[in-house]
């Protein structure tokens, strides 16, 4: 069992880092765009006037680095060699998500937009395991040129985490002879709709709600009448781009399906594992953050004559932080080692309650580091002088919004008890002379064990 990171991979590191120096740095410097990461001026990012939405100067800026990072090779690396990616692995974007955020915030890892100069792009792997070869000319390229845009419509304002319960329904209904569906319903969450060409919006078309089967993702234009944001919801970390979407008497051709009719909902659980293993390292790589920002501190703050750093107070948490740091590591490459060994819709069946162990536990512990980071620095770490106030705010809804820490936890008891997972056969066969206490004592007489009885 090697537990060294391979030089290949801390090669790529370096050459990342040089990257970063030689033109992410340097675009950030350039035309006060540093204001984008200077919190005391919340509203760079945000045009509190037009609905709270990200300001477009910040958007282009993003693009751009974005645009660099494509042209030096990094942007599409965890993609399949045909999207002109380099097939990087999961373990290795866990290592080069951690590396990236325990920078501090940055044009290179900007975790509240999902920005990064090594993209994540669960779209695009949705799209190549169940779009038509015409979508997938369409939306993986188009997606990849900034030319296609798709936003996500699946969580409604009455349904969250359950959604099998959905509202929104979808009917047949031809048009001028094209077999379609009418659309009706409300969605949530519906992040990027500002700038999407489409919506995946999910909707029953059969069975009865809390059927898993019934449900059918429809590619549905932005622009299509009857499609209207209603408001953009506000939140603790602005800007918002999260906006309430009606949907009202809304037609599609049958072509807009996307995947297999009446069977939506495994689009929404092919790109959660991935997605939830690489935010899981960035917040460990922003709790590290935190917790050496930190240490640094508390050696050079010296309040009575000596070292913050010297007090328990001070030493204890952020001892226990550092500890958890270390044994999430641990299990977040493993999990994703163990993904990169198995085909990916096994990871659902054999392995998604430790990629939810990952991520629920990571999230956590990123708050705690950074609200532990604000009162350690005391005022000054309270205030938008330091980036920790900040990272707290953009994580705290992680651990709603990456599938609720609730849901998360439910996925790992239902491993855990059997009732999902490699352990439902042989839990199933328990009886109670598996757990009687009463024949765990050989010594006990025969016939007083079966009086007992």
């Amino acid at each position: 069992m090697d537990f060294a990171i391979p030089k290949e991979l801390s090669d790529y590191l370096v050459e990342l880092d040089a990257f970063i120096e030689r033109e992410i740095k340097p675009l950030e410097e350039v035309d006060d765009n540093i204001r984008f990461f200077d919190h005391r001026r919340e509203w760079a990012r945000t045009d509190f006037d037009n609905a709270g939405l990200p300001r477009p100067e910040w958007e282009a800026l993003m693009r751009e680095a974005k645009r660099r990072a494509d042209a030096a090779g990094h942007f599409r690396f965890c993609l399949p060699r045909e999207f002109g990616g380099k097939d990087g692995s999961n373990l290795w974007m866990t290592v080069i998500r951690e590396h990236l955020a325990a920078k501090g915030l940055g044009l290179h890892y900007d975790q509240q937009t999902e920005h990064a100069i090594v993209g994540n792009h669960p779209f695009i792997v949705m799209f190549r395991d169940f779009a038509t070869e015409a979508q997938k000319q369409e939306f993986i390229f188009g997606m990849l040129e900034g030319k296609r845009r798709v936003t996500f419509g699946l969580t409604e304002p009455y349904h969250g985490s359950d959604a099998t319960h959905m509202a929104t329904r979808a009917v047949p209904q031809a048009r001028d002879g094209v077999p379609g569906f009418l659309i009706n319903g409300e969605k949530m969450w519906t992040t990027g709709m500002h700038v999407a060409t489409h919506c995946a919006i999910f909707a029953r078309t059969s069975g009865k709600d809390g059927d898993a089967r019934g449900i059918t993702c429809f590619l549905t234009p932005a622009d299509t009448p009857g499609v209207k944001v209603e408001q953009y919801l506000w939140t603790f970390n602005m800007p918002t781009d999260h906006p309430r979407v009606s949907f009202t008497n809304v037609w599609v051709p049958e072509s807009s399906i996307l995947g297999p009719p009446e069977g939506g909902l495994a689009l929404a659980q092919s790109f959660v594992h991935e997605n939830r293993i690489r935010q899981a390292a960035g917040s460990l790589g922003s709790a590290v953050f935190c917790i050496e920002e930190s240490v640094k501190y508390a050696r050079m703050r010296k309040p009575f004559g000596e070292e913050l750093a010297r007090n328990q107070a001070i030493q204890w948490p952020l001892v226990e932080l550092a500890t958890q740091c270390e044994m999430l590591r641990l299990l977040i490459r493993k999990t994703a080692w163990e993904m990169d060994q198995m085909p990916h819709p096994e990871v659902e069946k054999r392995i998604s309650d430790k990629v939810s162990m990952c991520n629920y536990w990571a999230n956590r512990l990123c708050c705690d580091a950074a609200d532990r980071a604000m009162q350690v620095h005391g005022g000054i770490g309270y205030s938008r002088h330091k980036p920790f106030e900040h990272i707290y705010r953009h994580h705290r809804r992680y651990r709603i919004t990456e599938g609720s820490e609730e849901i998360q936890m439910r996925k790992v008891a239902a491993f855990l008890f059997g009732y999902l997972g490699p352990r439902r056969e042989q839990m199933s066969k328990l009886t109670w002379a598996d757990v009687d206490y009463r024949r765990s004592d050989p010594a006990a007489p025969a016939p007083a064990r079966a009086a007992a009885e």
